[in-house]
């Protein structure tokens, strides 16, 4: 069972917008490994609000594979994995509209939403945002860089299931009242917590 946090940052307003991608990998408790990925945009539109918020712009992306290419290298590990992400209905909503603007199926596997999970497990927190967790945690990261955003949220998950006192991240939904969200060919089940 494989666990891998993800995170995209985009091109612009739109969904499908894609630019880049960020993969962290979750084994026995740990952080494993992290991957970033430039995805070339199909219409290569960059708003400077986006360009500002992640610094990506045309000419970094200009060389990179669009969306279906950059994806295909990890279908195999995404097969069958829990996928987490920090608001999960933004990033999952950017991997729908990608997979839908290039008329691919949708891939079978999990995801659960690392925000939904620390309102849960830590509500004395002011703010869920990963900076703040980051903060929380003691750790520091470059925000808005899909690696290190992915990397952050698969520690904070770490350390929430740690907090939990469960052995892995996918045990963590139950013990919070979660339902984890689900990508499967032809629909998507939304991330969602029962009322407290």
């Amino acid at each position: 069972m494989k666990t891998i946090a993800i995170d995209f940052e985009t091109a612009n307003e739109q969904r499908g917008s894609a630019c880049s991608v960020g993969l962290a990998w979750i084994e026995d408790g740990r952080v494993v490994r992290v991957e970033e990925r430039l995805i070339r945009p199909r219409d290569m539109r960059f708003s400077s609000f986006n360009v500002a918020i992640h610094g990506i712009r045309p000419e970094h992306v200009e060389n990179a594979g669009e969306f279906p290419e950059v994806m295909d290298e990890f279908a195999d590990e995404f097969r069958g994995a829990t996928m987490i992400a920090h608001n999960a209905s933004f990033d999952f909503s950017v991997w729908r509209a990608c997979l839908d603007l290039y008329r691919q199926s949708y891939p079978d596997l999990s995801y659960l939403c690392s925000v939904k999970m620390a309102q849960r497990v830590w509500p004395h927190l002011g703010s869920h945002r990963l900076n703040i967790l980051a903060g929380h945690l003691g750790l520091t990261f470059r925000h808005h860089n899909a690696a290190e955003d992915a990397a952050i949220c698969a520690e904070a998950s770490i350390a929430m299931a740690t907090a939990l006192q469960v052995a892995h991240v996918r045990d963590v939904p139950p013990m919070i009242g979660m339902q984890a969200g689900r990508l499967f060919v032809g629909g998507y089940d939304a991330c969602r917590c029962r009322k407290a």
